[in-house]
């Protein structure tokens, strides 16, 4: 098990990234909001393979929450996250305090711009405001080389690399895979909330998405893959709030499915809102 360094202000870490990168080591970060799963453990692996050393940041941010009450519900699990971190191999563990992070006076932010505007945008206001100032933040502090970010949250992913590229920040941004529950569920932080019953009707998500991606053509029309899902996850008791097949680039709606395209979903099943999302290849 790794003996693991606790950094726990902004300054800690920069002085901590600084002398390391001065040695000649390269640094990968996984930042993170804690409650770590086996899918976060993915996204280390992926980072300790990049690079010589790992950080793991551990800040549930509350710029990013829309709701109160998902900030106070979001589970706080650190005894278990740094046990999970040693194990992975995880070289230091940033987790600075939200006076450390926002001390008073603190008034600046970012806007990510159109990419943020739709889909999670429309249902969470600021909540990508947030995402891009933390993230920037915690880059600025240690100062990574490379980042790993899960692409169950896809469009998080890329408002990432867009904030990356326009403020030229030196920093590779990798995408790892989503990691998923034997039946299909994706990993989130967020299933420990799922009752029993609503835990099983969520599969209805990774279901649905996958049949009505199965046996797609360039002739299959968006609107039967959308109205599929949305059939899937009402009749299972969940509540939709968008499912869309969009460009991953642009995160537009598509109408036809003639080049790759992404399924996007966001559906409520009890007091837990979950997303996850597709590639859709049309062609063999």
């Amino acid at each position: 098990m790794n003996h693991i360094l606790h950094l726990t202000s902004p300054s800690d870490a920069l002085n901590w990234a600084t002398e390391r990168h001065r040695e000649g080591s390269s640094i990968a970060l996984v930042p993170t909001m804690g409650a770590l799963h086996q899918g976060h453990a993915a996204l280390i692996a992926r980072a300790t393979a990049s690079c010589d050393l790992t950080v793991v940041s551990i800040f549930v941010n509350p710029t990013q929450f829309d709701r109160a009450n998902d900030f106070d519900t979001y589970p706080r699990t650190l005894n278990d996250d740094l046990n999970l971190c040693a194990v992975a191999g995880v070289d230091a563990v940033y987790m600075p305090s939200a006076e450390a992070m926002y001390p008073a006076g603190f008034d600046t932010s970012i806007n990510p711009g159109a990419l943020a505007t739709r889909w999670e945008g429309e249902h969470r206001a600021g909540h990508f405001e947030g995402v891009a100032t933390v993230v920037t933040k915690l880059f600025t502090a240690a100062q990574p080389d490379t980042a790993v970010f899960g692409e169950k949250d896809f469009q998080q992913l890329a408002v990432i690399r867009q904030v990356v590229r326009d403020l030229g920040l030196a920093v590779e941004i990798i995408g790892e895979p989503t990691v998923r529950e034997d039946d299909g569920l994706a990993m989130s932080s967020r299933n420990v909330r799922l009752t029993p019953d609503a835990r099983k009707s969520a599969t209805a998500i990774h279901r649905g998405m996958t049949e009505a991606i199965r046996g797609v053509t360039p002739t299959t029309a968006p609107s039967d893959i959308t109205k599929h899902v949305e059939r899937r996850i009402n009749e299972a008791g969940g509540t939709v709030d968008y499912v869309a097949v969009v460009d991953p680039n642009t995160l537009e709606p598509v109408t036809t499915l003639e080049q790759r395209s992404q399924l996007l979903v966001a559906a409520w099943f009890g007091d837990v809102r979950l997303i996850d999302n597709a590639t859709i290849s049309a062609h063999p």
